[in-house]
């Protein structure tokens, strides 16, 4: 039976909830926002599986992978909606044509991150750019199994923990699934992430948010900024902020709202068993110089023969890279962030302060950020006046 003593010790992926057979297993949300397994003592038969499943508890040995490669899409439009080069788009299109099923993070009717499914290039859409927020498995894994005891195609993209969860619910070897995760920094609480749109969406009462994006390129890829848009009828109202100054981002980048778990990540180093790994190439030396133009390049770490397979049929621009190039630009690849002070004020203060002001007193602009935001202004004065 899951007994929890420290919060640290959960990574939230509902591998539990997933696994138990008496369905005696329900996440519930704590004060932060985070999911927690609450388990029913009376129906629980002790059967032991919830804690077979556990990532925290099942951990692997630390890998490197097989190949390591900067990789971006041609298409200017896949990479205009994706958060680096658009590998992920190319990989599920390729699963889609195969007649097969694309899980993912996507927002649903309330804005919330959620992972969902679909069997169309159309509804690929909705999985693109990164979500800062930790989403909610609910019952996906067991509907992955379905699938694939159906002999059908599955791509499966989430979190290192998520996917760690995954494999460990399905207990065997499925030649038809491919499994995705993404070199994480960590995942924000979704209460968090409500409490700031209640705070960005004041007097906007009558608009629908759509089109959020947590990496905007309009700035450029390094200087990405968070972006939404307000909708009512036909009028579109366009949000767009620099990193820097976003309050969302400001706290995201700043560690204070992350899940305990992720100061001390189980499956950081490549743990997590995923077949390919995906994030931002930083790097860009030696001869990978003329490989980037600021719209998005992919790092691409493939882990597995599986991985190797599909990502050789990709339609992709490609070069070599290594894993230490990668991890230059990556450090979340084996590191996990500590736990900032500031988290303990955050917490003793998100519910009854205002989310900006709480941000403006707990995470000042740095010395560094106020030059980075000088020279972005300048370049988009200069970019006015050329138009």
């Amino acid at each position: 039976m899951i007994k929890l003593q420290n919060k640290k010790d959960c990574c939230g992926c509902y591998a539990c909830m997933n696994s138990c057979p008496l369905a005696c297993i329900e996440m519930q949300e704590d004060a932060e926002g985070f999911a927690y397994p609450v388990v029913n003592e009376e129906r629980c038969i002790s059967c032991g599986l919830c804690e077979k499943v556990c990532p925290v508890l099942n951990n692997l040995q630390p890998r490197k992978p097989l190949y390591v490669y900067a990789v971006k899409a041609k298409s200017q439009k896949i990479r205009k909606n994706s958060s680096s080069g658009g590998v992920f788009s190319l990989l599920a299109e390729q699963v889609i044509q195969k007649g097969g099923i694309v899980f993912g993070a996507c927002f649903d009717e309330n804005n919330k991150v959620v992972h969902r499914y679909t069997r169309t290039k159309e509804g690929l859409e909705a999985f693109r750019g990164s979500k800062y927020v930790q989403s909610e498995i609910g019952s996906a894994y067991k509907i992955v199994e379905d699938f694939l005891k159906s002999d059908q195609v599955v791509l499966f993209s989430g979190t290192p923990c998520q996917i760690r969860g995954l494999h460990l619910f399905l207990k065997k070897f499925y030649p038809n699934l491919l499994t995705v995760d993404i070199i994480c920094h960590g995942v924000p609480s979704p209460k968090v992430w409500n409490a700031y749109l209640t705070q960005v969406s004041k007097g906007m009462s009558q608009y629908k948010i759509e089109n959020i994006n947590f990496r905007d390129k309009q700035y450029g890829w390094r200087n990405f900024g968070f972006s939404l848009n307000y909708v009512k009828d036909k009028h579109v109202i366009h949000l767009i902020e620099p990193k820097y100054l976003n309050y969302y981002m400001r706290g995201f980048l700043s560690d204070i709202f992350l899940r305990p778990s992720c100061y001390q990540c189980p499956v950081r180093s490549l743990k997590s068993g995923s077949d390919i790994t995906l994030g931002d190439y930083w790097g860009g030396a030696g001869d990978l110089l003329d490989f980037f133009d600021d719209k998005g390049v992919s790092a691409v770490l493939l882990n597995t023969q599986s991985g190797v397979d599909y990502f050789n049929i990709l339609d992709a621009e490609k070069r070599d890279s290594s894993y230490k190039d990668v991890l230059a630009g990556n450090q979340s690849l084996e590191q996990s962030h500590s736990e900032p002070e500031k988290r303990t004020l955050f917490y003793a203060s998100f519910e009854h302060e205002c989310f900006y002001s709480l941000i403006d007193r707990l995470i000042r602009l740095s010395f560094k950020e106020r030059i980075k935001l000088f020279i972005l202004n300048f370049r988009m004065r200069i970019n006015k006046l050329n138009k």
